[in-house]
């Protein structure tokens, strides 16, 4: 089975699973207790929070591991639901991971303002300017690359806008971080990451978060994490998530990603005239989202399951769902055509045969659909 869902998760790397048996052998002690067993563990923590920082460019006691990035979006929502007062509104970008939204839904109601995005998927930073001219949010959260069609965010510009309004600023960066480098995020104000999604543990993420200040605990228990996220510390699994990072920013220092934006584009182009969503605009080099021929996604899934390729309808925590993809709609993608979009979602293991190979197969399946 070739594996094209890598935007759901990504299967646990060598790197990662080495370092994951290591940390559960030589660090066994709790980080929070006071014997050298405990200390070892959190100097552990710390080795990895300083590492974290470095991509990041930001200070080491600004982050807070947590379960993932869902936590850490409803650490965020907590927080700023305690910490804002009357009717402060929050914005967020009407095409934000499902963990963000409903998070958002759930805390602030009809304090929930959408921000608008181009029939691209891009944030409309035009309308965005208008908005801030007339009014001040209590928080913005726009994601850094979307998870179902891999296009690319504006968040350094959204990050200025909002310094320059003093606005607080949330980036979801769990679709960006480990594909692109992270260098920059650290200066938005919160920022969440998970490590499932470039080939760490599940379970197991951060939230970047201002040191200075009370972050308002979402989970109520002990003081770790300079009391922002109680809970003992996954040790293991934070290692773990750094080995899989460090391994990834290493790639990234190279010239990898232009060949495989190559190999990207030339499947896509195969595809001939199914229409590419996020055509056009800046996309994760992994990621083609596609409306294909045909009378339902589904079929499509199930027919490329059965030629041996995994791949997926959108996002894995929307696909239960039976409404059509908000990101969708917010492209004005028609509702009777966001039942034909597959996402395709590449690895940093997948090669140019793979895509090839996936190429070939969709084109049988397309044919199998113009027989029917």
């Amino acid at each position: 089975m070739l594996y094209f869902d890598h935007n759901a998760t990504s299967p646990l790397s060598p790197a990662a699973r080495e370092a994951w048996l290591e940390a559960s052998e030589r660090f066994v002690g709790n980080p929070s207790s006071p014997h050298r067993l405990g200390a070892r563990a959190e100097k552990a923590l710390a080795d990895a929070r300083e590492e974290l920082a470095g991509f990041l460019g930001c200070g080491a006691l600004d982050i807070v591991w947590t379960s993932g990035a869902t936590e850490s979006a409803n650490l965020v929502m907590h927080h700023f639901a305690k910490a804002l007062v009357g009717d402060a509104e929050v914005w967020v970008s009407a095409i934000e991971h499902p963990c963000v939204l409903e998070t958002a839904r759930l805390h602030f109601g009809k304090r929930l303002k959408m921000l608008p995005v181009t029939s691209g998927g891009v944030l409309d930073l035009d309308a965005l300017r208008e908005r801030l001219v007339e009014h001040r949010p209590g928080l913005i959260a726009v994601m850094a690359a979307n998870n179902e069609t891999g296009v690319l965010q504006p968040w350094r510009e959204v990050r200025e806008l909002c310094a320059e309004h003093d606005a607080p600023f949330f980036c979801d960066a769990a679709q960006w971080v480990g594909k692109l480098p992270s260098a920059g995020l650290g200066e938005c104000d919160f920022v969440s990451g998970c490590a499932h999604k470039f080939g760490g543990p599940t379970g197991v993420g951060f939230l970047k978060c201002p040191s200075k200040g009370v972050v308002r605990a979402h989970l109520a228990g002990g003081p770790q994490e300079e009391g922002r996220r109680a809970g003992t510390e996954n040790v293991a699994g934070v290692l773990s998530m750094m080995a899989a990072l460090a391994e990834r920013e290493a790639a990234l220092a190279g010239d990898t990603i232009i060949e495989r934006e190559a190999w990207r584009n030339a499947f896509a182009a195969s595809l001939g005239d199914a229409r590419i969503l996020g055509a056009g605009e800046g996309r994760l080099w992994n990621t083609v989202s596609a409306l294909l021929p045909g009378d339902c996604r589904a079929r499509w899934v199930v027919k490329l399951d059965k030629a041996g390729f995994a791949v997926s309808t959108g996002s894995a925590c929307a696909s239960g769902k039976e409404a059509p993809s908000h990101v969708m709609q917010a492209m004005g993608v028609a509702d009777d055509e966001t039942d034909r979009v597959v996402r395709f979602s590449s690895g940093w293991e997948t090669t140019a045969d793979d895509w090839q190979a996936l190429s070939k197969s969709v084109a049988e399946v397309a044919a199998e659909f113009a027989r029917d």
